[in-house]
């Protein structure tokens, strides 16, 4: 699940952006409300965190804009005003939710699952690959009776190839859905990660589910190798 966190103060951001990423969520960031506006029609994501007092475009604009788009994702602010109109006025633009800074990063963490809850049609349903499983509601994933323990990376790489199994992922794609659209480091580390999978969700069990397609990317064998 990817979160859109839109803040200008760099700190905050990216302190937001770590706490989240910690947590399985892909996370994207823009530092102005005409950027946030842009990427939140573009993309799919599963919360907003919206600051109020934004350049270009101010937390109410962006709200209301998105409400008059019919965009329905759950959106969460987060801002230094405190007044009780200043609330009212959020969540009368259709805000979901309203956190004041200085916050707690757990009761940040906990309004986001919230939303989550509230937001959720049903429990999302367990993806399998023969008997290769992975539940995304619960976080957890196995073979047959054996469940394997994955870092929050892992579970989203093999969340993503499981969900697109015997499809090639290319290593741009991956790093775009998995890690992030602006995603600047060595893209090799999709390769890093691909070789960790491989040896908790297939070598243990003498399988080969995740292939290697020479020169276009990786596909998870739909049969679970």
């Amino acid at each position: 699940m990817r979160v859109l966190v839109v803040e200008d103060e760099p700190h905050i951001a990216g302190a937001v952006e770590r706490v989240l990423r910690a947590e399985g969520f892909g996370v994207d960031v823009a530092e102005d409300g005409k950027k946030g506006l842009l990427l939140a029609r573009r993309n799919e994501y599963a919360v907003i965190v919206l600051d109020l007092m934004l350049p270009l475009r101010n937390g109410y604009d962006v709200c209301r804009a998105l409400r008059a788009a019919e965009i329905t994702t759950p959106v969460l602010v987060l801002t230094a005003k405190d007044g009780e109109y200043d609330e009212a006025d959020a969540l009368d633009l259709g805000a979901d939710d309203y956190l004041t800074k200085p916050f707690s990063f757990v009761v940040l963490l906990a309004r986001i699952r919230a939303l989550l809850r509230r937001t959720a049609p049903q429990r999302l349903p367990v993806l399998t690959a023969g008997d290769l499983w992975l539940d995304p509601g619960a976080h957890r994933c196995g073979r047959g009776e054996k469940e394997l323990p994955l870092t929050p990376r892992e579970f989203g790489l093999l969340e993503y190839l499981l969900r697109h199994a015997d499809t090639v992922a290319s290593k741009s794609e991956l790093l775009a859905e998995v890690w992030d659209a602006w995603f600047e480091g060595d893209p090799n580390i999709v390769e890093v990660y691909i070789g960790y999978l491989r040896r908790k969700v297939d070598v243990p069990f003498g399988r080969s589910a995740i292939e290697t397609v020479r020169g276009v990317g990786y596909r998870l064998d739909g049969r679970g190798g």
